[in-house]
């Protein structure tokens, strides 16, 4: 998708996040595409990434391993769709990596079990970075799902966390 194909958004089955921060978008893209700069922000605390697997091309791994602060772990798999460097990076879990379909397995969790795509839009804006997310659920209720786990908060979060990682 070029630039000029933004996703339209569909109130119903979406969720969006725009904000600012002081962070150039080459510090941005790094948080993102690279997993000893992902892990230490990724997760809103008291939550952590413990582990991260990145192959950064179109049908290349993007796994997570999340875990709570009482010590039980939560894995993610998904798979890149596009990666555009310093720009945009959309990835799903509907496919695992090799544009396979991903496996739903029973006892899964929640997150883990809500079908979505994602994108990161990065802009440039004079020294900081333009910082657009928006998420793609399969139907009303995974989106409900996931806003009711804390989508903006969480993810908002996050984000801070990038932005206090990148002032030290």
């Amino acid at each position: 998708m070029n630039d000029s194909a933004r996703q339209v958004i569909d109130p119903r089955l979406d969720l969006v996040m725009e904000r600012v921060v002081d962070v150039p978008v080459e510090l941005v893209w790094r948080a993102w595409t690279v997993p000893e700069h992902l892990m230490p922000w990724f997760t809103p605390a008291p939550w952590t990434t413990v582990a991260c697997e990145i192959d950064l091309r179109p049908g290349g791994v993007f796994r997570t391993m999340m875990r709570s602060p009482e010590g039980e772990e939560f894995p993610e798999i998904g798979c890149y769709l596009e990666v555009v460097p310093n720009r945009r990076l959309t990835w799903t879990n509907a496919l695992a990596p090799g544009f396979r379909p991903a496996a739903i397995l029973a006892g899964q969790a929640e997150c883990a079990a809500i079908v979505m795509t994602a994108t990161i839009g990065l802009t440039p804006v004079g020294t900081g970075t333009r910082y657009h997310v928006h998420v793609q659920h399969r139907d009303e209720a995974g989106r409900k799902q996931h806003e009711d786990m804390g989508f903006h908060d969480g993810w908002g979060k996050a984000l801070d966390q990038l932005v206090a990682l990148n002032r030290r």
